[in-house]
């Protein structure tokens, strides 16, 4: 049993914190039984897994994979309830976390529905927009600059899963633009517009950009964009939440096809 965070192992998936130590790497690290059985539905292997002992008798479907990666000769540790708490990005350790490789998901080479995230900063909102995307079958995301890194803890935690199945790639707006040269509709979600998101036309190939909520979109967002949409609110509040926001106009193109 590992019983001290300054384990060459422990220290090594602690530094997967930070993003100049994930893109060296070329890993990430996983926490919870749910989120680490999606990587292994979508036929991921760990590098590296930890476990406390209590969570391996509780819970059975942590206790299976524990199993299977030990028959398989993976690299599998049993850690003290200290150490994964010194591991953890949560204030409660969820039991397991796990190192594995970044996902690398080709886009396919002519996406029908294009999500563009233009300077989204918080983690939470942008995990929540991938696995909106992800639930509404979006053919590829691209993150602007100054959105917050894909693989940031909170955001892989938030997408539960979505970067396994997701083409998602950061992108500078020339190569935005490059890859949407052919995309017709390319709408900005914007709560001053004047036009309805129900009038829009979301006949494929066409693509959705949203702004953060601090600061709006940028000007590139609205030079790359043909049109802005709203989505007319009837209470008094400014606006919705980004996240909330691209689920409802996401899941109005997919109603629409």
């Amino acid at each position: 049993m590992i019983t001290s965070a300054s384990n060459e192992k422990i220290k090594f998936a602690r530094s997967l914190a930070r993003k100049k130590e994930r893109v060296a790497a070329q890993q990430f690290l996983l926490e919870g039984t749910r989120l680490i059985q999606e990587a292994q539905r979508a036929g991921a292997n760990p590098a590296l897994v930890f476990y406390e002992r209590s969570a391996f008798q509780n819970d059975a479907r942590l206790r299976s994979m524990i199993v299977a990666w030990e028959r398989a000769k993976r690299e599998v540790y049993e850690v003290s309830v200290q150490v994964l708490r010194a591991l953890s990005d949560t204030e409660t350790p969820q039991g397991i976390a796990a190192v594995f490789s970044l996902p690398k998901i080709s886009p396919s080479p002519n996406p029908q529905l294009t999500l563009i995230l233009d300077r989204v900063r918080d983690p939470g909102n942008v995990g929540t927009m991938l696995r909106t995307a992800w639930a509404a079958n979006v053919t590829s995301v691209l993150l602007a600059p100054e959105t917050a890194d894909a693989f940031n803890p909170k955001v892989v935690r938030a997408a539960m899963g979505a970067h396994f199945h997701l083409p998602m790639a950061s992108a500078s707006w020339d190569e935005i633009a490059e890859q949407l040269q052919n995309v017709s509709h390319v709408y900005l979600s914007d709560a001053a517009s004047e036009i309805s998101y129900t009038r829009a036309d979301w006949s494929p190939p066409c693509a959705l950009i949203v702004g953060g909520e601090a600061q709006g979109a940028s000007a590139d967002a609205r030079k790359l964009a043909t049109a802005t949409i709203s989505i007319p609110m009837p209470g008094s509040a400014e606006s919705l939440n980004a996240a909330v926001a691209a689920g409802i106009l996401l899941f109005e193109a997919v109603r629409r096809v």
